[in-house]
């Protein structure tokens, strides 16, 4: 009974894997999207520009430049309950009545200093949701810039093992 079983198992082991590639490749754009999300095309502009504020781009690349704002939606949107996603969305039109309140224009509109003051304000906030947002998209920032591909293959050298070995180093005493 268990060599059936087993059998069984590895038969379905076997067609999975067979069926992994077809899977994997039809993967793009559309089919990553999120769907549980709502955000509107201007709450994305206001976001990418929350996280090219925490991440600025110098002489590397910014997080808005590497699409973290993208990485962000989809993290809130897939790991997130309805509770977080909603303070998620009240959280950037926060911003975004703080810029106007402040500056008398957009978030989008504003220039790096402003960008920074707004950013500040939020993270001084005394507002639960505030902070808790400021620390979810804070988080996800740094997240998802450590784990981009420009980050990984060009700031970060992987190393099979995490250490070097020098054999004809002399001792000292």
């Amino acid at each position: 009974m268990e060599r059936r079983s087993a059998l069984k198992n590895m038969a379905m082991a076997a067609g999975g894997l067979i069926n992994l590639p077809s899977w994997a490749n039809s993967w793009d754009k559309t089919t990553v999207q999120n769907h549980q999300l709502k955000v509107s095309a201007s709450q994305e502009a206001i976001l990418a520009e929350i996280v090219e504020t925490i991440i600025p781009t110098t002489d590397t690349p910014g997080a808005k430049t590497l699409g973290i704002h993208q990485f962000a939606m989809k993290m809130v949107a897939d790991c997130y309950d309805k509770i977080a996603q909603d303070n998620f969305r009240k959280g950037i039109n926060t911003v975004e009545e703080l810029s106007k309140t402040s500056f008398g224009k957009s978030l989008t509109e504003c220039d790096a200093t402003q960008k920074n003051k707004i950013i500040q304000d939020i993270s001084e906030s005394k507002d639960a949701d505030t902070q808790s947002f400021y620390k979810l998209i804070k988080g996800l920032t740094i997240q998802g810039y450590l784990k981009s591909e420009y980050v990984l293959s060009n700031l970060l050298i992987y190393e099979l093992v995490p250490a070097r070995f020098h054999g004809c180093v002399p001792v000292k005493k």
